[in-house]
């Protein structure tokens, strides 16, 4: 019996330590069109724009096209930025663009 059950928990283990780690969310640049105003991101960044090795240069440059474009618009519901919203204009600045394009953004 010892054997089946240490065999299965070695699988899981393995399993589980040569898996790749969830990416995380896709910032949105609502389709790179025309914007008047902002929509806030639901989620924070994940690794697939914070870790080098996952990151996408189609991906990372969407989302400095987009806060080039748009990060000193308003949010289209007259609100404040969110945490994610935050966190997304923060990795926009560390990724090295224009602070001065996201300040507001910020808070």
């Amino acid at each position: 019996m010892r054997v089946p059950i240490l065999l299965l928990c070695t699988a899981t283990v393995l399993i589980a330590c040569t898996g790749t780690p969830d990416p995380g969310p896709v910032f949105d640049n609502e389709s790179g069109s025309d914007l008047t105003c902002l929509r806030h991101q639901t989620q924070p960044p994940g690794p697939r724009y914070t870790d080098e090795a996952m990151r996408s240069t189609s991906e990372t440059l969407s989302l400095l096209r987009y806060y080039t474009a748009h990060g000193r618009k308003p949010f289209c519901d007259g609100q404040a930025s969110t945490e994610a919203d935050k966190q997304w204009a923060q990795l926009y600045v560390t990724l090295g663009a224009d602070r001065a394009n996201v300040t507001a953004l910020l808070g």
